[in-house]
């Protein structure tokens, strides 16, 4: 890769032009070239319908906000229910036995079936901060 400009421009013109007003051209050119190609590519967006095919009717703006906004809401609102619905009956057959707690895992007979520490056992852990 090459550093140097195709068409080399004479310092005397780089020296009397600060380095902002350059970079300020370079930004402008960018952003015009730019803009330029979006307005390009939107130009068949803006046609009109062709010769032989019917005419759209235009849409009313009251059936829109329905089709736009109440058919998320009905979605989000069954989605919810489907949701919601399962877990509020589970909770209500849990409450009407309460359910003992749980130690998966664990011993089945709870801290009764764990082995006593023994009195010079180093590798026990625990709150003793020793390994």
């Amino acid at each position: 890769m090459t550093t140097k400009l195709a068409h080399p421009v004479p310092s005397s013109v780089l020296s009397s032009v600060p380095g902002s007003v350059l970079r300020g051209v370079l930004r402008s050119t960018v952003v015009l070239f730019a803009g330029s190609l979006v307005l390009l590519a939107s130009g068949p967006a803006g046609a009109d319908t062709p010769e032989g095919w019917p005419v759209a009717d235009g849409v009313d703006p009251v059936y829109a906000v329905l089709l736009l906004g109440g058919v998320p809401a009905l979605l989000i609102a069954v989605i919810t229910l489907l949701v919601m619905v399962p877990g509020r009956r589970e909770r209500h057959a849990l409450a009407a036995g309460q359910a003992d707690d749980q130690w998966f895992g664990g011993p089945r007979q709870g801290t009764a079936e764990l082995p006593p520490a023994e009195a010079g056992a180093t590798g026990s852990g625990g709150a003793s901060a020793r390994w």
